[in-house]
């Protein structure tokens, strides 16, 4: 596999996703071993032409020798093509580029409620942007998969539960999402988009911990009561984890309140 040499990858130190990837490309070898920097500590001598606020939206490649800057799905179109050769047409293929530019978007853009940041990174004088497209796409997704594995999962609870379907489970999440948008809203206004993707954040969570039990329900009878003990262990630790995000966030108890309530409320008309 081919290094590619005078090259460095800037990226978010309080990105776990952004770390990881990185490190990987240092651990196969296809950028050297001062290939990347966070950008947090970045030396302002390293190139003086980059753009810090697009550095931070979308991931910066600097060559060291001549000062030119690739960002964001270039810039990984850069590392892999050279350690790749075979793959350069098709990141040179305009339609793919498209897509892979904004799949990159995509998750960047909401990277920071995908996993929250730790208390001190409002510090750093740049920080992600916020793109209300990206944002409003990501809720709508995690939306559908949440309500997709439900509509899977609930047969599974019959008789204890009714089952369901995509449509009931979409309605419940969309419901969710209005119910505590409502309350943020005129609770902490500022924080509403940023609570909204952490609070579907914890739900798509909680679905994709549910595929493992999905799973072996496809290969052999699983008791209903097991599965609804295993479903109210995923809660647990959904609830859990909704609380952790919005003490990050510097809300109080409420949003965790009623986010439990909402839920409580839906299961007492579903067993009605």
């Amino acid at each position: 596999m081919k290094t590619l040499k005078n090259h460095t990858i800037l990226y978010d130190a309080e990105c776990p996703m952004c770390s990881l990837y990185t490190g990987a490309f240092q651990q196969t070898k296809m950028l050297g071993e001062n290939g990347r920097f966070p950008y947090q500590e970045m030396p302002e001598t390293l190139c003086p032409l980059l753009n810090q606020q697009r550095a931070v939206n979308e991931i910066a490649l600097v060559n060291t020798t001549t000062g030119e800057v690739l960002y964001g799905v270039e810039s990984l179109f850069a590392i892999l093509g050279n350690a790749w050769p075979v793959f350069k047409p098709l990141f040179r293929f305009k339609p793919f580029a498209w897509l892979m530019a904004k799949a990159y978007a995509f998750i960047s853009y909401n990277r920071r409620v995908i996993i929250p940041p730790p208390l001190h990174a409002a510090a750093y004088p740049y920080q992600p942007s916020f793109r209300l497209r990206y944002r409003i796409a990501y809720l709508l997704v995690s939306c559908f998969i949440t309500a997709l594995i439900l509509s899977h999962y609930t047969p599974l609870l019959y008789p204890l539960l009714p089952a369901g379907n995509f449509y009931r489970e979409y309605a419940i999440c969309l419901g969710q999402l209005l119910v505590q948008g409502l309350l943020v809203a005129l609770h902490a206004g500022k924080q509403l988009w940023t609570y909204l993707g952490n609070m579907m954040t914890v739900s798509l969570a909680g679905a994709l911990a549910l595929l493992p039990m999905l799973l072996t329900a496809s290969l052999t009878h699983i008791n209903p009561v097991t599965a609804a003990v295993y479903f109210a262990v995923v809660v647990a630790l959904m609830f859990a984890e909704h609380y952790r995000r919005t003490r990050l966030l510097q809300l109080n108890w409420l949003p965790t309140l009623t986010w439990v309530l909402y839920r409580v409320l839906v299961l007492y008309f579903l067993l009605a």
